[in-house]
């Protein structure tokens, strides 16, 4: 009998158990089956508009070309030229070598080319082989390319137009070829070109397909908080980062009262082109509470649908929408949304 009673008490709670594991739904879709509330609202088609694709960035100025400039072999320094902050122009002589080697050299290249016209004719009277001629005409040579090399090493000319931004050697001093800058280089003065300025900025591997040079940019600094500097890209560089996914590109930037200086730092905003975007009015996205998640709500057979979006670019009252959800053509709701749920009925009104 003790186990009757007990087997009845278990046939009565197996109902109760059953419905306590049902799941008590609470979500929009059966709120909104259950509301048979008609909503009014009102629509709008969305459309695809041109709109200009900025990405913002910041960064250092850098100049266009910097060169640590030193002779190609050791020797004393007659004489410097410059001071740091002079401005000079490309073949401005920077500093004067001692002469003592080009001077040897010039009388070996001197000889050697009285040799070679004697050989030269000679050869051109079959009064000497080939292999003579041959000779001599090394020698000439080798002796001036030496010549040529020790008076561009003799007399250091400016390469670029630039500034002078480093002097390390004073007239008289010995010029040793020692490492003896910050960057680990050797040089008698460093030399930077300042207009144009450059500036390098990583961006993203998804814009690289769209990327071309001469794309316009425009740049601030802080402390000229007025003025707008133009730039453009100069270079896009081939090859992707494994480890970022993003490749460089070089903005060149005019800078021709030179009131720009490298190390300045700079907010870049570089423009992409045109694409074409979905724009709502502002009001028309939602933002879910508790949350970042926006959405909005679509007309479809008199029946709202929420969709989550992205938000992009703002402009004024509108603001770029982002989904793989939404299309041109698509009616949304941009009035009466507020109380809306997912699969709520709705009609709509002018």
């Amino acid at each position: 009998m003790k186990n009757l009673s007990m087997l009845f008490i278990l046939l009565l709670a197996v109902p109760v158990v059953l419905s306590c594991s049902k799941k008590v739904t609470t979500d929009e879709n059966t709120a909104a089956a259950a509301d048979t509330t008609i909503y009014r609202v009102k629509t709008m088609t969305l459309e695809k508009q041109k709109i200009s694709q900025n990405i913002d960035y910041t960064a250092s100025l850098l100049p266009y070309e910097e060169i640590y400039y030193a002779p190609a072999s050791p020797g004393r320094i007659e004489e410097i030229n410059v001071e740091v902050g002079t401005h000079v122009r490309k073949g401005d002589i920077i500093a004067r070598m001692e002469k003592t080697q080009l001077l040897q050299a010039n009388e070996q290249y001197l000889n050697a080319r009285s040799n070679f016209q004697r050989m030269d004719t000679l050869y051109k009277l079959n009064s000497i082989s080939e292999q003579q001629y041959e000779s001599a005409k090394t020698q000439y040579e080798v002796a001036k390319s030496n010549v040529d090399f020790l008076t561009r090493n003799t007399t250091l000319v400016s390469p670029i137009n630039g500034i002078v931004t480093g002097k390390y050697f004073e007239s008289g001093e010995l010029y040793s070829g020692a490492p003896n800058t910050s960057a680990g280089k050797a040089a008698v003065v460093t030399l930077m070109q300042i207009n144009p300025l450059k500036i390098n900025v990583n961006l993203s591997e998804k814009y690289y397909p769209i990327t071309r040079k001469g794309m316009k940019a425009t740049i601030t600094v802080d402390i000229f908080p007025n003025r707008v500097f133009q730039g453009e890209v100069f270079r896009v560089f081939p090859t992707i980062s494994a480890d970022t996914r993003t490749f460089q590109v070089e903005i060149v930037i005019g800078n021709n009262d030179e009131v720009l200086r490298p190390g300045m730092f700079a907010r870049v905003a570089l423009n992409l082109g045109e694409i074409d975007a979905l724009i709502l009015p502002a009001f028309a996205i939602l933002k879910q509470e508790g949350t970042n998640d926006r959405y909005v709500f679509l007309s479809e057979d008199s029946t709202a649908r929420k969709v989550k979006v992205d938000i992009g670019k703002r402009f004024d009252d509108k603001v770029e929408v982002v989904s793989g959800e939404i299309k041109a053509g698509d009616q949304v709701i941009i009035a009466g949304q507020e109380k809306l749920m997912d699969k709520s009925r709705i009609t709509v009104v002018e």
